[in-house]
């Protein structure tokens, strides 16, 4: 069987920067995907991706189909013969939509007895033939929040398409897509190379749009290209570029020839707070601001442009011309906002709403407030200053500079903070409100900053549970997710020893609605999985496991760090050779008391004990309660579950040689009893049964 490579492009209108590289991605996969459900077999997948196109290349695809098998189950065999033995319109039906005769189809087993069946084979269509259906299907899926529509056709799409590349080997794929037929004719740069340029092959494309029409289609050869031109040129000011991923990819998709070039801003606005003038580079413009050695903010920013322009001063000055307006508007902003103190703005907080149900964000600073209180004087910390802090916390959102950079909520309302004469701690809190701003980011540092953060978190959980809006799917519009990891990393990373079920409950408690019975139960469920998650896709040496989770959950702890610290026991206690037996003797007991009846409160009596094995495994159990019980006071639950490896012993010749449900119904209970002594010693750190094995 032949194989040949394919590519498709799609040429369009400039597409979306932010979603251009997902949509690329997409595109790739549903081609990827349609290849598989044909049956088709390929090589190696790339995507390609510019303000202009989106393009997928496969090589070495087949040129056939295989052929492919079908089994068709009919009707059941008891209705599709007759009493004579006939078959009966159903069989005659059935045999008929596969083209042959009652005779040709099979007898099999189904899920409710014997069937007919046909069995066949169809022969493999070409991959030309399968390619349109494959191209259509995927573009169809693309994660596509609003389809649009251009001139008089009924076609919809991201944007307007102009043209359509699909090559099978050299040769042209016959097909409509999107309502254009497709072709070999590509589109260059649209100043540098507007003409017309052809595809001899899809191994050529990425060559040619670079050599002929001005294009880097290639993204990472893109970026790449845009970070060595900028820390080039910013090198050359003395400076280290600031290139913030999110801004590269960004730029990376607004351009398909870029060409870096340097500018510069007035002096007098570095005397803003270094991230304002950032902030106004890199949101408002898509520049990349310049540091200096030492970390300070420069007078400079590097622009990319989508030209190689003859004249690149005029182009300089253009973009001088643009940035100078906003950065003045930022330090008429800075100006103007620190002529009204913070705590003034407070009162103002009672008329904006922070959820229609749960109040105003003066009611939800308000709630903060007391929670923070709680967790400031658990933690060692000013309860006093976390007050202030939460107090404080949302008054910067009525600030000018927030309102035009949403994106520096916290860190202005620290400025501001500062420029009040508010306590260090206080003011630099209010930025530390919002971290951990996304995964991996870094945890606030101060007691008050960490009091704040927690606090402000749980009340946004615990409200949105509270009025039933917890996230479902995809779909989580107030971050409950990141706010959840975030209260979680801060506790564990912290070492804070918090009863996180407590301050969940007091948290649904101060909400201004009536929460169902269930809300903290759920919050803490919610909270477990975020946890659990984190321990399973942690890859620091842990070898925590699902199951070794729900094992240390089922003890009930209510403390992240008391968590963490029976997870490391246990993993401990996996490696010794008394585990296996000890985690099937557990889950042999607990399946003993799941179905025993009567009185289970673990009361044994001396005298009811028959056998040498319980007389011993008892004596056992009460010298390891007087051992260890001392030890999980300290969670010192590694030298806990050690001693009580020693129990294997013991607890295997009780199974071994006693009858637990005894016919006579006291010994039957104190036996039981006895079970359930042993199990509770477990339980003090994990339920052993929940392990596999």
């Amino acid at each position: 069987m032949s194989k040949r490579d394919f590519l498709v492009e799609i040429g369009t209108e400039e597409l979306p920067p932010k979603s251009l590289f997902t949509l690329a991605q997409a595109f790739a996969d549903g081609v990827t995907k349609g290849l598989a459900a044909a049956s088709v077999q390929h090589g190696e997948v790339k995507w390609f991706a510019t303000p202009r196109r989106l393009a997928v290349y496969v090589a070495g695809v087949a040129d056939q189909q295989p052929d492919q098998q079908i089994k068709r189950q009919g009707p059941a065999v008891a209705n599709a013969f007759g009493p004579d033995g006939q078959p009966t319109k159903a069989a005659l039906g059935f045999a008929a939509s596969c083209g042959v005769t009652v005779d040709q189809l099979v007898q099999v087993d189904g899920p409710k007895g014997k069937v007919l069946q046909f069995e066949g084979s169809r022969q493999g269509e070409a991959t030309t033939a399968l390619l349109p259906n494959i191209v259509n299907g995927a573009l169809d899926s693309l994660p596509i929040a609003r389809r649009m529509r251009w001139g008089a056709g009924t076609q919809e799409f991201v944007r307007p398409v102009h043209w359509v590349v699909m090559l099978f080997g050299s040769n042209v794929v016959e097909a409509d897509i999107l309502g254009i037929r497709a072709g070999k004719q590509t589109q260059g740069h649209r100043f540098h190379g507007p003409k017309s340029l052809a595809i001899a092959s899809p191994a050529k494309y990425a060559q040619v749009l670079l050599e002929k029409g001005h294009v880097v289609a290639d993204v990472a050869t893109r970026r790449d290209r845009i970070r060595a031109e900028v820390n080039a040129i910013a090198e050359s000011l003395k400076g280290q570029a600031v290139i913030e991923d999110w801004l590269l990819d960004e730029v990376t998709a607004l351009v398909e020839w870029p060409v870096a070039l340097s500018g510069r801003f007035d002096e007098q606005f570095l005397r803003l707070p270094q991230e304002v003038p950032i902030a106004t580079m890199q949101d408002n413009q898509r520049y990349f601001p310049v540091r200096s050695a030492d970390g300070k903010l420069m007078n400079y920013f590097i622009t990319v442009a989508n030209i190689a322009s003859r004249d690149p001063d005029r182009v300089r000055d253009g973009n001088e011309r643009v940035v100078r307006p906003r950065l003045a508007d930022a330090a008429f902003f800075w100006d103007t906002d620190r002529k009204e103190r913070l705590d003034v703005r407070f009162a103002a907080l009672k008329s904006v709403t922070f959820q229609a149900k749960l109040g105003s964000l003066a009611d939800k600073s308000n709630r903060v407030a007391t929670l923070a209180q709680r967790i400031a004087e658990i933690i060692g910390g000013d309860a006093e200053l976390a007050a202030r802090a939460a107090r404080l916390s949302k008054c910067d959102l009525l600030s000018a500079m927030v309102g035009e950079f949403p994106e520096l909520q916290g860190l202005m309302g620290k400025y501001y903070a500062q420029h009040d004469g508010e306590h260090a701690e206080v003011a630099m809190a209010l930025e530390e409100q919002y971290w951990p701003r996304f995964a991996g980011d870094k945890l606030p540092a101060t007691k008050t900053g960490i009091a704040l953060s927690i606090a402000d978190k749980l009340d946004t959980i615990a409200g949105i549970f509270s009025i039933g809006q917890k996230p479902s799917g995809t779909k989580d519009p107030y971050g409950l997710r990141r706010a959840a990891l975030g209260v979680l990393r801060t506790i564990v990373e912290h070492k804070l020893d918090l009863d996180l079920r407590r301050l969940v409950d007091g948290a649904v408690s101060l909400q201004p609605v009536a929460a169902a019975e269930t809300v903290g139960e759920d919050i803490w469920g919610y909270l477990m999985e975020r946890l659990r998650s984190s321990y399973l896709e942690e890859s620091a040496g842990r070898a925590v496991t699902t199951e070794m989770f729900d094992a240390v959950l089922a003890s009930k702890p209510h403390s992240p760090i008391d968590i963490d610290v029976r997870l490391q026991a246990l993993e401990g206690f996996l490696a010794l050779p008394e585990a296996a037996s000890l985690a099937a003797a557990n889950k042999r007991i607990a399946n003993i008391l799941r179905k025993a009846t009567g009185d289970l409160s673990g009361a044994v009596e001396t005298a009811r004990l028959q056998e040498p094995a319980e007389r011993q495994l008892f004596d056992h159990v009460v010298s390891m309660e007087r051992a260890v019980n001392p030890l999980f006071s300290r969670r010192e639950y590694t030298g806990a579950l050690t001693q009580l490896a020693t129990l294997k012993d013991d607890v295997d010749r009780f199974f071994d040689s006693v009858m637990v449900m005894a016919d006579d119904p006291d010994v039957r209970v104190n036996r039981l009893g006895l079970l359930v002594r042993l199990r509770g010693l477990f339980l003090q750190v994990a339920d052993l049964s929940r392990l596999p094995g």
